[in-house]
């Protein structure tokens, strides 16, 4: 059985969320790549395509007494609401050795999200976390996400093609998205967790972007996953791959994504009595 080690905790007797990883991991000079919940399941469909591709490894996860009792199974294999996995693909970044990947299908209740948020960062300072990046989507235009209020709202110039925007914490990585030629968001509202976790980000004065994709809020879209992952490739030449067989991955996880989801009763369209599940 391998061995897990307690990193960091808020509050006493387990009241509050922390970060427990693999005490055999060795996580310094990491990427971290967020992908919680999204508009089109965008961050999921790119999670499981990073764990694919960049042969990334579970590792833990974080846990909080005040989340809701809930694992997912995967080929028989239970696994936590938000977990971690790392890998060491080739990265782009200065001083990056390796890559975590933080990843749930829970959307985090908003009185969660800001102690949830802060262990991580503290977790991430012990660290010595290099850089971040946090994957969202944001709803077509004239169309309503599918987060129950939870999803972005930004203005953004519509495009005949797949828009992407992004966002920087600091200064570092406002001009990194200039060089990966990744448009910044110049107005909107961004809520839940990930607000939480760029504000933080800015606050500390972290080297932390996010990438969001336009996408369709009625289905998983595959097309916009796909155009994300190719703006990724900047960072982790790794998961370089021709356009259609990546629109073609995404759509197959896409479809095994849709089937776990089915089977855990976890529905795009979230009512009163799951509607911190999303999928």
């Amino acid at each position: 059985m391998q061995a897990f080690i307690h990193r960091t905790e808020v509050g006493l007797s387990m009241q509050g969320p922390s970060v427990r990883i693999n005490a055999e991991v060795s996580t310094e000079n990491a990427l971290v790549v967020a992908c919680f919940p999204s508009v089109g399941m965008v961050s999921s469909v790119v999670a499981h395509f990073l764990i694919d591709h960049l042969e990334l490894e579970f590792i833990g996860g974080v846990i909080d007494p005040r989340l809701p009792v809930l694992t997912l199974v995967d080929k028989g294999v239970p696994l936590p609401p938000i977990r971690a996995y790392a890998g060491k693909p080739k990265c782009n970044i200065e001083g990056c050795d390796q890559v975590i990947l933080l990843m749930s299908e829970l959307v985090v209740p908003e009185a969660l999200a800001h102690d949830i948020v802060w262990a991580m960062f503290e977790w991430s300072k012990e660290q010595k976390i290099v850089a971040g990046v946090v994957i969202d989507a944001f709803a077509k235009h004239g169309m309503k996400g599918n987060l129950n209020g939870n999803e972005p709202v930004v203005d953004y110039e519509d495009t005949e093609g797949i828009d992407v925007v992004g966002i920087g914490a600091n200064e570092k990585s406002r001009k990194r998205l200039e060089e990966m030629n990744v448009p910044l968001l110049q107005q909107g509202v961004i809520k839940g967790i990930n607000a939480s976790i760029l504000g933080e980000a800015r606050r500390r004065g972290l080297d932390l972007m996010s990438i969001m994709v336009e996408a369709d809020p009625r289905f998983p879209d595959a097309r916009a996953a796909a155009t994300l992952i190719e703006n990724l490739n900047n960072l982790l030449p790794s998961i370089d791959l021709p356009h259609q067989p990546l629109i073609e991955e995404a759509e197959f996880l896409e479809s095994q994504l849709q089937a776990m989801m089915d089977g855990a009763n976890i529905t795009q369209d979230a009512q009163p009595s799951n509607s911190m599940l999303y999928g």
